[in-house]
């Protein structure tokens, strides 16, 4: 349980500055003369290489590169928690499972049917995600009045949600297919899957295979964030670890570390440095691959790549769009997420416990589960994501991220009362 509940912290901090940098978009784009907020973010930054040119605006460097590593990440947390984690073994897995599934399908469903009549169905995707940040954030404010294993289920049903915004993603935002490119891509695929089976075990390695597969995934017209997660699924999980050449190099290096002589018992002499430098490397080379990318990666994501992209897509001129709560769009993703997750999250879970496939975790009730329900309606990242993808520049952009950002508030906001009204007090 131990890394979930770390990474539901630093989740918990990048939710905080999520929000933050949300709200700061807000007044940049309401605030500051009309157009500059759009003006900004598409810049457009050129590069070259020998006879290669081109460019890219600031908007589209955060979300197709650097949300690329977002993905990346993403990816990685899908892949250990199916292999290792809570969701490796079917009984545990079958109710965060159900719930995700659930959780996508109704949403999506509400959507369509508010728009089957003069609507937009391209936004179909938008209601179906979690953001993970945010929700955990809420949780977080609860602190140890919550179980561990409520905060271990909604990241799990969060993960699985993700895994279904990838697919979404990978098959109906993606317009048309440039066969040359997929071949691209299915080489680079090869190169990283046989590094994996030769037993290439650094990062690094991963990192510089993994650039030209995201090259060949921009220019192929699937988006280039599911590069992301192809690159993960190529990272090896298992190490090979010899116990006992691993326990003598560590064991030589405390003995080192005990025969050094100094007048200060505290100071770090430079024997002392080596020993601990041959300890920590040693513990690197038995540490799982992915989980060393993963230790990379998650600061960078949750301090720099999540709220930069709130910063660059939050911000809507809150005045300009028309009758914004009376448009088919609007209604698709408000009751999507508001009503379609906790209902849908709710009814599967319901139908895996009755079923016995499915079980709750230790401590957690049925009521305080209601709330983790709720706190799925939480769109944000990846619902803003989905509707850059699915609207582009037209005004049924700021349509959705209005009633996305709306939706996600109420639902922190209500998820967080009633999780506190069912708190368990800390033994």
């Amino acid at each position: 349980m131990r890394p979930i509940v770390s990474f539901a912290a630093n989740e918990a901090t990048g939710g905080l500055i999520l929000v933050v940098l949300a709200v700061v978009a807000l007044f940049w784009a309401n605030l500051a003369p009309a157009g500059a907020y759009d003006a900004f973010w598409n810049t457009k930054v050129k590069f070259s290489a020998g006879e290669l040119s081109g460019g890219i605006t600031l908007r589209h460097f955060v979300n197709d590169a650097l949300m690329a590593l977002f993905f990346l990440l993403m990816g990685l947390e899908i892949k250990r928690e199916f292999l290792l984690g809570e969701l490796s073994e079917a009984r545990k897995a079958a109710l965060p499972v159900a719930a995700a599934i659930g959780g996508m399908l109704v949403p999506a469903a509400i959507y369509a049917l508010c728009n089957l009549n003069g609507g937009d169905l391209r936004g179909t995707g938008v209601p179906m995600a979690t953001d993970i940040a945010f929700s955990l954030g809420v949780l977080a404010l609860l602190g140890s009045r919550v179980p561990a294993g409520l905060k271990i289920l909604l990241a799990a049903i969060a993960i699985v949600d993700d895994l279904g915004a990838v697919l979404v993603i990978a098959i109906f935002y993606t317009s048309s297919v440039q066969g040359g490119m997929l071949l691209g891509m299915a080489a680079c695929l090869a190169v990283l899957f046989g590094m994996n089976k030769l037993g290439v075990r650094h990062p690094l390695a991963y990192f510089a295979a993994g650039i030209p597969l995201w090259a060949f995934t921009y220019a192929s017209g699937v988006h280039a964030t599911v590069a992301g997660v192809l690159l993960a699924l190529s990272i090896p999980v298992r190490t090979r670890i010899d116990p006992v050449a691993f326990r003598a190099q560590v064991q030589e290096a405390l003995d080192a570390f005990d025969q050094c002589q100094s007048d200060d018992p505290y100071a770090i002499t430079e024997a002392r440095h080596v020993a601990i430098r041959e300890i920590e490397l040693s513990c690197e080379q038995v540490e799982m691959p992915l989980e060393r990318m993963e230790d990379l990666l998650a600061p960078w994501i949750t301090f720099l790549v999540v709220p930069l992209f709130a910063l660059a897509n939050a911000g809507v001129r809150l005045g300009g769009s028309g009758d914004v709560f009376g448009s088919p769009i609007a209604i698709g993703i408000f009751l999507g997420l508001v009503l379609g997750k906790p209902i849908g999250v709710l009814l599967a879970a319901q139908i895996a416990l009755k079923s016995r496939t499915g079980v709750l975790p230790e401590g957690v009730t049925m009521r305080q589960f209601a709330g983790v329900a709720v706190l799925t309606g939480i769109g944000f990242t990846m619902s803003l994501f989905v509707a850059e993808l699915a609207f582009g520049e037209s005004p049924s952009l700021a349509i959705a991220k209005i009633t996305t950002l709306a939706a996600s508030v109420l639902m922190g906001v209500l998820g967080y009362f009633l999780l506190w009204s069912n708190r368990t007090r800390p033994a």
